[in-house]
């Protein structure tokens, strides 16, 4: 099956996904968008109300910082594939729990293994934490490390940015430094074929700078 066919009926799930209880406060599933074969997956934590409309992830005005972070690294959101950790908007916006997290855990790994990014970017510390142990944003945003052959670099989400003014200069820095750097990287390991979940060594820490 083609990525796209793959991707469209991962969509087709989570709209009929009953594994959890989201799905009944929310008005549409949001599965991903962007390029299926994109070498950037962007992952967030749970689709805003914005997005529980339009059926797209980061749409709104986060949708629209992201464009412009994306722009200072050089990348454009149409290269790129969007999607969340929960698939579901959760109610009044709340942190999403780790038994609907854990619901749509299969969806990401699946989505993961479709678009088969070489850099996949989270967005929040629950998007973080799929793939980062034990650490606060704090310490974590802007680090990446190599996860069975990919690397992985953790971030703030956007909507931080917009919430929090004393964030916004941090994201945007990241966005400017910590991301081409990590793309680089991740072009370099695939260029010598150590990329795209080839690699069997244990998860290890990148220095970009």
């Amino acid at each position: 099956m083609a990525t796209d066919e793959t991707l469209a009926a991962i969509a087709a799930e989570i709209e009929a996904c009953q594994q959890c209880e989201l799905f009944r406060a929310a008005r549409l599933g949001v599965s991903g968008t962007g390029n299926p074969h994109a070498e950037v997956m962007l992952i967030g934590e749970a689709p805003s109300g914005y997005d529980d409309r339009t059926g797209a992830p980061f749409s709104g005005p986060t949708g629209g910082f992201l464009d412009e972070l994306l722009a200072l690294a050089g990348l454009r959101r149409a290269e790129t594939y969007l999607t969340n950790v929960v698939k579901h908007r959760t109610p009044e916006a709340r942190s999403p729990l780790p038994s609907e997290i854990a619901a749509c855990a299969p969806y990401l790994t699946r989505q993961i293994a479709a678009v088969r990014p070489i850099l996949i970017v989270t967005l929040g510390r629950f998007a973080a934490a799929r793939f980062f142990r034990g650490a606060s944003m704090t310490a974590l945003h802007g680090q990446a490390k190599r996860v069975e052959g990919r690397v992985v670099l953790a971030m703030y989400n956007p909507a931080a940015g917009l919430h929090r003014e004393e964030l916004r200069q941090v994201i945007v820095d990241d966005f400017t430094r910590a991301l081409p750097a990590a793309l680089s990287e991740a072009r370099r390991l695939a260029a010598s074929g150590q990329a795209d979940g080839d690699g069997d060594a244990p998860p290890q820490q990148l220095s970009l700078f």
